[in-house]
């Protein structure tokens, strides 16, 4: 699966954009170079022009068949899933979801829910499907984007900025590292991403993320990790909640 994603849509973390690119990284979008790539090196692979927001690809041929590969549109909401969900009959139950639903629509109606009535944070939401998975979801109602990985990192997911600034998402990281050069890096587990509130640790919500230069075997600095600083804590302002019926929406 891959995804790229213009600037006003998945907006970078600071470090990532700040991280040198090599001088032959060119823009993922221009004349369709990253998806042409993607569809060179992954059979029968299907393109979605997201229009001006990008756009994203798709191939359902996978190296681990125990980690299948998903993908889903319901009311303008696109989802590309990759793994398993354990608790599936308690989410579906959770959000009303009918017995034929797979993890994809789990994940796209868990999203809808947060965004339309907000009964539960973001944090919360993720946290609670169980699992090995990655996913990358995209609202063409709002343009913005919703991306998260397991706890473990169990499914390959790496992120990275081409040289204009586009956010480009990838289970391949071959493919994001033609993208994006040195700021190509593997997406921090037991983290989401959205296009309001950036990238978040579901797993420790109260707690900073700081971003942590990457070497590769030869020594060279590639890419950034992002880890839980233990020291710093988020104001009680990021995401206040008032009473019951407090709705999370403007926050996801």
């Amino acid at each position: 699966m891959l995804a790229v994603f213009e600037k006003s849509v998945g907006k970078s973390p600071e470090a990532l954009l700040q991280n040198p690119q090599t001088e032959s990284v060119v823009s993922a979008l221009k004349d369709g170079f990253l998806a042409n790539h993607f569809s060179s090196v992954h059979p029968d692979t299907v393109v979605i022009n997201l229009s001006s927001s990008g756009f994203i690809a798709y191939s359902s041929h996978s190296r681990n068949p125990l980690l299948p590969r998903l993908f889903a549109v319901v009311d303008e909401i696109f989802c590309l899933f990759e793994g398993h969900i354990d608790n599936v009959a308690h989410l579906k139950q959770q959000y009303g979801l009918n017995k034929t639903a797979n993890e994809v629509i789990i994940v796209i109606e868990a999203y809808r829910t947060l965004r339309d009535r907000g009964p539960y944070s973001p944090e919360q939401v993720v946290r609670d499907i169980q699992g090995k998975f990655a996913f990358i979801l995209y609202d063409g109602s709002s343009k913005s984007t919703f991306v998260a990985s397991d706890a473990d990192g169990s499914v390959p997911l790496f992120w990275g900025t081409d040289s204009e600034g586009h956010l480009v998402l990838s289970n391949d990281g071959e493919v994001v590292k033609q993208g994006c050069g040195k700021s190509f890096a593997p997406f921090p587990k037991g983290c989401f991403f959205t296009s309001s509130g950036g990238l978040r640790s579901y797993e420790h919500p109260v707690n900073e993320l700081k971003a942590v230069p990457r070497v590769d075997s030869s020594g060279e600095v590639c890419g950034l990790t992002f880890k839980v600083d233990a020291d710093s804590k988020k104001g009680k302002s990021g995401m206040p909640r008032v009473g019951s019926d407090a709705n999370w929406s403007n926050n996801y």
